[in-house]
């Protein structure tokens, strides 16, 4: 037998240990929950959920089934995280080069943020955003006039958006917003918090691996004609990007994760819809099973993703 069967013949066995421990965990653990009369199973996923969110993306109402409920929770989860990714990735982008800038100024600032929002933990900084957007904003009759259409308050972010009737801006009528949408007061601090968080990570990554390239590129690229910008973006960013691809993918993977707190300040993602449903059901170990399920899911596919564009990064690259 060659050693690469043998190492495929190794990883079956390895496989099919960890299946048959698994299997084995769970008769047991529904054994025992039989013997104490305890329900079990995922049949309550088609029975109705018995309670309201809050916010969701996908249309939901008490009497649709559980499993829908957790959709639900998912689709908030992802609405917050896919776009947390698109704007950490930016934001960390412009902190790291404002990082390595020219002006001390610009280059102070920067770095105070970065240490500030790495080393205060995220949940602290979720229910800061939270109290802030809460607490110390105006109320919805007296909003923030932010641009044409566009209000901030206690009540959250109202923009304009398409309507029955066409494209609707909010206005203020009364004690309250009216048209446009609405971001509430939850998922805002959720996506400052997750946003600023990560973006500190990412801007000191990209700034480690553009130090670590040879001085000599940078005053080359200004010795043509280049602006610093110019050279950062053109000339530096790239190679430094294929250095900082697998750290950086790491922490948007963490941004996914980090989602699950959202629960300690009210918004209702899928960690949140999971508490909901074991109270109302009592099945504990089936809704953390699902929690975990879809996160691990996530992740896996996140990491393909990561492990595509770094081969991708490389391709052509000398070895």
């Amino acid at each position: 037998m060659t050693p690469r069967n043998t190492a495929r013949l190794a990883q079956a066995l390895i496989l099919a240990a960890f299946l048959g421990l698994a299997a084995l965990l769970a008769v047991t653990t529904a054994e025992h929950l039989a013997q104490r009369g305890i329900r079990s199973g995922f049949d309550f996923l088609l029975e109705p959920a018995g309670f309201a969110l809050g916010e969701s993306l996908l249309a939901f109402e008490p009497e649709d089934t559980t499993l829908r409920a957790f959709a639900a929770g998912l689709a908030n989860t992802l609405r917050v995280a896919v776009p947390g990714v698109l704007l950490a990735l930016a934001v960390g982008v412009l902190t790291g080069f404002a990082r390595m800038g020219d002006n001390p100024l610009v280059r102070g600032l920067a770095s105070a943020a970065i240490d500030v929002f790495r080393n205060v933990p995220l949940l602290l900084q979720l229910l800061a955003w939270y109290f802030i957007l809460t607490d110390l904003l105006p109320a919805a009759d007296a909003a923030l006039r932010l641009g044409p259409g566009v209000y901030l308050s206690k009540s959250g972010l109202a923009l304009p958006w398409w309507g029955e009737q066409g494209f609707e801006p909010p206005e203020i009528a009364g004690f309250g917003i009216e048209g446009g949408a609405r971001l509430t007061p939850e998922y805002l601090a959720m996506l400052l918090g997750l946003v600023l968080y990560s973006a500190a990570y990412i801007a000191e990554t990209l700034r480690a691996a553009v130090e670590a390239l040879p001085p000599g590129q940078r005053l080359a690229a200004l010795a043509m004609g280049m602006t610093p910008r110019q050279a950062f973006l053109l000339v530096l960013l790239p190679q430094a990007w294929r250095a900082a691809l697998p750290p950086v993918t790491s922490q948007l993977l963490n941004l996914f994760k980090n989602a699950s707190l959202a629960v300690a300040i009210g918004y209702p993602d899928l960690v949140s819809v999971a508490g909901t449903s074991l109270n109302q059901t009592g099945r504990a170990i089936e809704c953390l099973s699902i929690v975990i399920a879809v996160y691990l899911l996530l992740s896996l596919a996140a990491a393909a993703l990561s492990h595509r564009l770094e081969a991708r990064s490389l391709r052509g690259t000398p070895r």
